[in-house]
């Protein structure tokens, strides 16, 4: 990773680039709203607001700070970023508390779609020596009754060595570690990529101020993203972790489910790494 791609990885930078894919890909006009939800749920949140207020004694000196803090994480374009660390995982329980079969987490804020479309064995779009551990991600996609879902899409992406994504970090190829890979007949895939690292969230911007002044951390464990599809069943959108790894245990999204943490051993080749996997797709 050169220098220019750190000093440039900034909040700013890659705040920008999350907002813009979320305007693309979610179009919210000719929605249709409900006023009644609207109303119950805007005055939830005034008055829990409100009840910290009270009971915590507010100053006015501490609501302006908040005030000036909240107009900074608009100008950053950081709402993408903190919507996604700190509530999405919420969010995805609840969506999610009555599907079977694979468990799902947060998609966060790296997104981006149509990704290359790729054969049933792959490798992911990557620099020539592109850094990490080889690592051989396999398995099966099948639905909860296990019938094999032969040609589900398996869409992948996750940061390099250093914790970069593609599209929100200068210097990296457009599709770098990000593809679609489409199951054989039998719902299997192999895909041949490299171990990513932790990273921190952005620490410069407005989510970095808040990190600070409440003394946490702003690591994510190394994980690989996924969306897993195929018509008639309801798509997955998960994350998968490495046992033993840093931050496993105290991730600042909160998106760790035991079911989501891989095992890899040695690869059979001697190169590396690989893991087994296999992905159980609710009905639609």
């Amino acid at each position: 990773m050169t220098d220019t791609t750190i000093e440039q990885a900034t909040a700013a930078a890659s705040g920008a680039a999350a907002t813009e894919q979320f305007r693309t890909k979610q179009r919210t006009e000719g929605i249709d709203v409900d006023t009644k939800r609207v109303d119950t749920l805007v005055t939830e949140l005034l008055t829990g607001a409100h009840d910290i207020i009270r009971r915590h004694k507010v100053t006015y000196a501490e609501y302006d700070v908040l005030k000036s803090w909240l107009i900074q994480v608009g100008e950053d374009g950081e709402w993408p970023l903190f919507l996604d660390v700190w509530l999405e995982h919420v969010v995805e329980e609840v969506a999610n508390e009555n599907r079977e079969g694979s468990k799902g987490t947060i998609e966060g804020p790296y997104y981006v779609p149509d990704s290359p479309s790729l054969p049933a064995e792959a490798t992911l779009p990557m620099r020539d020596g592109e850094e990490g551990t080889p690592l051989l991600f396999q398995g099966q996609v099948t639905g909860v009754d296990g019938t094999p879902l032969a040609g589900a899409e398996v869409e992948i992406w996750h940061a390099d060595s250093d914790g970069f994504y593609s599209q929100f970090a200068p210097d990296l190829p457009q599709w770098n570690l990000r593809g679609t890979v489409v199951a054989d007949d039998t719902g299997h895939f192999w895909i041949h990529t490299v171990e990513p690292a932790p990273y921190q969230i952005p620490t410069d911007g407005s989510c970095g101020r808040l990190i600070a002044a409440a003394g946490w951390h702003a690591w994510r464990p190394a994980h690989l993203h996924l969306k897993v599809s195929t018509p008639g069943h309801q798509l997955i959108t998960t994350q998968l972790y490495f046992q033993g790894g840093e931050h496993v245990g105290d991730d600042i999204a909160s998106a760790v489910k035991p079911e989501l943490i891989l095992n890899p051993g040695p690869a059979t080749n001697g190169n590396g790494r690989e893991v087994t996997y296999d992905f159980v797709l609710d009905k639609a």
